[in-house]
């Protein structure tokens, strides 16, 4: 009688540890020396790197189709486990033996006989291989779970960041953080392309393994990760994190503004043009753009609109400049109301530690809040109020926003003098105006301080306007009441040797109604910390004491 051959498997998973990478010739070595020990013939050996846990290994199920064929009889393998883990695979390997195609099954560390009490036993080692693989990814996944509750994401580093072994934590990677914090801070300008990113990173050394710039959705990838301002995204939900930020989120959130409104780079114009697309038409409210004819450069409305017929002439650069200096030098602060007002505020830096703890005590109750509705928010996910995708999807929202306020939060106690800071760099730059105006070389630096003013120029009928926030347009009053001031007080020159003392009086009262209203307006709205701690009418007295009435004038004259 003709003996049963055999087929020889051994098998790796992919999910071992490199510790296990001698396990295929180990196998292979111990099945072929068992195999000549008992005289068993191999018609052929199949060695698959391959999990078990799911049905689809390609020469495991082509080793079971050339069985059906009649090609070998017998199975020779070091464990049941190597050849399933699965209901499927095993249950076929079970209905090929009821059906006398497989005929005997060997294994090195498990004792299988062709009867109903040895199947029995190799159902049993199949059921305990899959509960093996089961109970391991419960267990995995319980134990990242876990780790993701103290605040580590459970994934490898993004570049920037190194994996510490020996903690089992994320820690910045001191080669290259700096860089991926300068790349941040470079594209939230918001005037560079993502190519012009990744130039910038092989600059700073950061290139891939091969020594070429890294690729383009990679930096997209890095731009848009979380993960750089203390927060990651795991199981689809947004997680504060314990590692180290390398950004704040504020140039997170701006660096996203930026990717959304940026769809295709901008190209790159060869004559400067500094105020194209930056004046919207006074008729039409179109984008002014700039054209060279004659050797001139001249502004004129695109005319894009469907529903206007706009009729508004070219410009010359030289004359659209002079309006633009015009309204630079409108809001241009004198030396002397500057240093006024800058020893005013260095005064004032003694008496805003209230307001200070007022503040952070109101962010930290905003964030208690937002965690009682994170907490709210997973009642009622539990409960089956709400869906999964919608559970989801709020949580990020209330996670993003506890961020920011623990930011804000820091930021306040770092810098509890922010709002005098803010306010002196606008003083600054209000004395900075008239030399801006006066330099007609970096015409790109009037472009910006204009955008710093927030301010929105129209042209129309070859004129400028311009609509000034409120800071800026009492600083532009004050400007004009300013130029109107003799030494002896307020009057208007050409009212003081002809008008009436009423007249005089209603002049004052009309001068001080502009200038508190514009200041007034602009501190409580915009320096809300300030209001915790001075009153209006005493931010009001300040300025026009203080500030903007010079020459000798205070209000304790008008009430006279």
């Amino acid at each position: 009688m003709k003996s049963p051959a055999y087929f020889i498997y051994a098998r790796k998973s992919t999910d071992d540890d490199q510790h296990q990478l001698l396990s295929i010739p180990a196998q292979i070595d111990e099945l072929r020396t068992f195999a000549e020990k008992e005289g068993l013939v191999i018609a052929d050996t199949f060695i698959e790197s391959k999990t078990a846990k799911v049905p689809g290994r390609e020469l495991f199920n082509q080793l079971l189709d050339r069985i059906e064929k009649g090609e070998a009889q017998g199975i020779l393998a070091w464990h049941p486990d190597r050849l399933a883990r699965n209901a499927v695979d095993a249950g076929r390997i079970v209905y090929l033996l009821d059906r006398n195609i497989l005929t005997d099954l060997k294994f090195l560390t498990f004792w299988f006989q062709n009867t109903p009490q040895g199947l029995f036993m190799l159902s049993i080692a199949f059921g305990q291989s899959k509960y093996y693989v089961d109970a391991l990814s419960v267990n995995t996944k319980r134990g990242l779970r876990q780790k993701v509750r103290l605040g580590w994401m459970p994934s490898c580093a993004p570049i920037g960041y190194l994996n510490d072994r020996l903690t089992k934590t994320i820690v910045k990677n001191p080669k290259s953080w700096f860089a991926i914090k300068q790349l941040f801070e470079f594209y939230a300008e918001g005037s560079h392309t993502i190519i012009e990113s990744s130039d910038f990173l092989a600059k700073k050394g950061l290139v891939s393994p091969f020594g070429n710039n890294i690729k383009l959705d990679r930096i997209k990838k890095i731009l848009k990760n979380p993960f750089y301002c203390g927060l990651f995204w795991y199981s689809k939900e947004l997680h504060p994190g314990k590692q180290e930020p390398i950004i704040s989120k504020k140039l997170y959130d701006t660096v996203q503004e930026v990717l959304s409104r940026r769809c295709h780079p901008k190209s790159k114009t060869r004559v400067p043009k500094p105020f194209a697309g930056f004046i919207k038409c006074g008729e039409c409210g179109m984008t002014i753009t700039a054209e060279i004819q004659k050797g001139y450069l001249y502004y004129r409305c695109t005319k894009k609109s469907k529903f206007h017929n706009c009729s508004q002439p070219f410009i010359r650069e030289e004359k659209l400049l002079e309006q633009v200096n015009k309204v630079i030098s409108q809001v241009s602060l004198r030396t002397d109301w500057g240093e006024h007002m800058l020893a005013k505020l260095k005064s004032e830096r003694n008496n805003i530690s209230q307001s200070v703890m007022v503040a952070s005590k109101e962010l930290k109750e905003k964030a208690l809040s937002i965690d009682k509705k994170i907490s709210f928010l997973l009642d009622s996910f539990l409960d089956q109020t709400i869906s999964r995708e919608d559970y989801l999807v709020r949580k990020s929202k209330l996670v993003s926003e506890k961020k920011s306020l623990e930011e804000k939060i820091i930021e306040l106690s770092k810098r509890p003098y922010d709002w005098l800071e803010r306010m002196r760099e606008w003083v600054i730059s209000a004395l900075e105006a008239d030399k801006i105006a006066s330099d007609n070389k970096n015409l790109f630096q009037k472009r910006e301080f204009i955008q710093k003013l927030g301010s929105n120029l129209t042209l129309r009928d070859k004129t400028v306007d311009c609509d000034l926030p409120d800071q800026w347009a009492a600083l532009r009053a004050a400007r004009q009441v300013g130029t109107w001031v003799l030494p002896g007080g307020i009057e208007p020159p050409s009212l003081v040797p002809k008008t009436s003392t009423l007249s005089v009086k209603l002049w004052k009262l009309l001068s001080i109604y502009i200038i508190l209203k514009h200041a007034s307006t602009y501190l409580i709205f915009n320096f809300g910390i300030l209001t915790s701690n001075f009153s209006y009418l005493h931010v009001s007295l300040w300025f026009v004491n203080d500030f903007f009435i010079t020459d000798g004038c205070t209000l304790r004259s008008y009430k006279k």
